[in-house]
């Protein structure tokens, strides 16, 4: 008979959990007091998936699922103060929303924190506490954080510079396919800083950069190719990598895409 219940108890938890991602479901959770019903169903009309696009209905279920205590709620209605979406433009807001968010233990909540600390935006500009929060969401597995806490290192802003701490987090990003953190790692090895001058492994990671659609890595990609470092000088190829990060909006590839169109 225990087996019998517990069997029936799965095979419903199962059910529920499947109810949710559907609007039907997912409005009966959230009317029924569960926050994870709210939060997809906020999904669901930011993004137009099985009900009519509507940010103002997005903001108010995100609004519901975050007071019910669901973090990844508060993170995105934070999106939405932030963007003006749905609601009244509001720098402030998103603030204290990523907060919730962050101690909520919402990683992105804590990179999102950490940046508008970084830059000062709804909030004081605090060096330190961009830190510590690009820490928490680094540890927390999301490794922007980590590409936050790596160029703080880098430029030593909040702690004591460290080129070599941030060649390792660098590294880190990019092997989790973050191609920003690529590029950003192909220049220490360019210049060599914190690691061994390697103009090999500085294609090596433009190049993964550039591949993984970072224009700035498609430039200085382009800049190897231009003077022949690490690779076989070409000039074709260079202005064809130029061009790319030109289109990508890097405004040193377009600079000297232009010199070499006119070889």
């Amino acid at each position: 008979m225990k087996k019998i219940l517990l069997l029936t108890l799965l095979i419903f938890s199962y059910a529920s959990a499947e109810d949710i991602t559907t609007p039907e479901g997912a409005k009966k959770a959230c009317n029924g007091g569960d926050a994870s019903g709210c939060y997809y169903l906020g999904g669901m009309y930011m993004d137009g998936e099985g009900v009519k696009q509507n940010d103002f209905k997005a903001a108010k279920f995100y609004t519901k699922a975050c007071d019910g205590g669901f973090a990844g709620g508060c993170m995105l209605l934070g999106f939405m103060y932030r963007d003006g979406k749905g609601v009244k433009q509001d720098d402030f807001k998103a603030a204290k929303l990523y907060t919730k968010a962050c101690d909520g233990g919402e990683a992105k909540g804590c990179l999102n924190l950490g940046v508008i600390y970084d830059v000062g935006k709804g909030v004081q500009q605090d060096d330190f506490k961009a830190v510590k929060l690009y820490t928490k969401a680094c540890e927390g597995g999301y490794f922007q954080g980590c590409n936050g806490l790596g160029s703080m290192y880098y430029s030593g802003k909040g702690v004591k510079q460290s080129y070599s701490k941030a060649a390792k987090l660098f590294t880190k990003v990019c092997d989790d396919g973050d191609a920003k953190g690529c590029v950003k790692l192909g220049v220490i090895y360019d210049v060599g800083k914190g690691v061994q001058q390697d103009d090999f492994k500085a294609v090596k990671f433009y190049t993964k950069a550039c591949d993984g659609g970072n224009a700035k890595g498609c430039a200085l990609l382009g800049v190897m190719y231009y003077e022949g470092k690490a690779v076989r000088q070409d000039y074709s190829k260079a202005k064809a990598l130029f061009g790319k990060a030109c289109d990508g909006g890097e405004a040193l590839g377009c600079k000297n895409y232009a010199i070499l169109n006119k070889r």
